[in-house]
């Protein structure tokens, strides 16, 4: 009688996740989250989710459409400049610079990805903090979450960070989901029998809320919802076929820090999780053997991305490769996950 009530929860819980996760694409995500350049129309705000970033440039981007396949030039305001092929908006962008004489970028950059059913408003804040006090260009970049496999939204950040010239270095923030999406970039990248190796520029990568190790919440739920058009392919992957997902994410060969979320204490936010969790990911599915700093935060996951604290974990580990001080680093040695 317990476990089948015990069963019942979380499949219950599951499907409320899933749900909220599909009511985010109405929603317009508020003022104060959204960086100078998002659209601000409701309307534009949710074609936004099917789109994902190949090229960004100051504040011009270069997006492909998860359903159409086709490329729009997009300027600072969200208007679009140009469309058709990546080539078409690629030369177009060429012809914007000459006419408007807009130099190389140069210098560190953060490329910020956020989770699943997440848009990159909300990371706005975030990039705002490593700009004004970090002063590092840090790009909000948008991926079709909810619509690709984690390949795709990878094979985009590639076309991202092979047409960032002039940087002189590049690091990454990632929430939730969008660890992934790095992880399996750096996989891509990597074959050790050629010696081929992910862009040297890469330096420090901070993961916020990862579920490096699956998802329990996705596991729970059965096959019918998988094959729901709004969060089929990604919560698949998450669950049952992660298996098939975790042999294609590398472990970052650079400097890494994992902030998690959780209570500190044996049961987490969510008492349908096993262990300590932020309410959505387990601290023990956090943790990645090979990380230089761990950290954990009272923060639930979906807005942990978005607490000052969190900010400053990110800004310091980026900048001195420790979440507190070197010598109050927590690294996680190689074959050691435990929470």
């Amino acid at each position: 009688m317990i476990a089948a009530k015990l069963w019942l929860q979380t499949r219950t819980l599951a499907i409320l996740l899933a749900w909220s996760a599909v009511r985010l694409l109405a929603t317009e995500p508020p003022v104060a989250d959204r960086p100078a350049d998002a659209p601000r129309s409701t309307a534009a705000s949710k074609r936004e989710y099917f789109w994902a970033d190949e090229l960004v440039f100051h504040d011009w981007r270069i997006q492909r459409n998860a359903v159409l396949r086709t490329c729009r030039l997009v300027d600072g305001a969200g208007k679009t400049q140009g469309a058709g092929s990546f080539e078409q908006c690629r030369i177009r962008l060429e012809e914007i610079k000459h006419e408007r004489n807009l130099g190389p970028m140069k210098g560190k950059v953060v490329l910020i990805l956020h989770g699943l059913a997440g848009h990159r408003a909300a990371c706005g804040p975030l990039a705002q903090d490593l700009q004004e006090h970090g002063g590092y260009a840090a790009f909000t970049l948008t991926y079709p979450s909810l619509f690709e496999e984690v390949a795709g939204p990878a094979q985009s950040l590639d076309s991202v960070v092979r047409n960032l010239y002039g940087v002189e270095e590049i690091n990454f923030v990632a929430h939730s989901l969008g660890n992934l999406v790095v992880r399996h970039y750096l996989g891509d990248q990597t074959d050790k029998p050629s010696g081929r190796r992910p862009d040297p520029r890469i330096k420090r990568i901070v993961m916020i809320g990862p579920p490096n190790h699956g998802s329990a919440i996705a596991r729970s739920v059965d096959a019918e919802w998988h094959e729901n058009k709004y969060v089929g392919k990604t919560v698949e992957q998450l669950g049952h076929r992660w298996s098939q997902l975790a042999p294609k994410l590398a472990t970052p060969e650079c400097e890494f820090g994992i902030i998690a979320g959780g209570t500190g204490k044996r049961f987490g936010f969510n008492p349908l999780l096993s262990g300590d969790n932020d309410g959505v990911v387990e601290v023990s599915s956090a943790r990645l053997a090979g990380a230089h700093d761990f950290v954990l935060v009272p923060a639930l996951h979906f807005r942990m991305h978005q607490s000052p604290k969190v900010h400053e974990y990110v800004l310091r580990f980026l900048r001195d490769g420790c979440f507190v001080s070197p010598g109050r680093r927590q690294p996680i040695p190689q074959g050691d996950s435990r929470p």
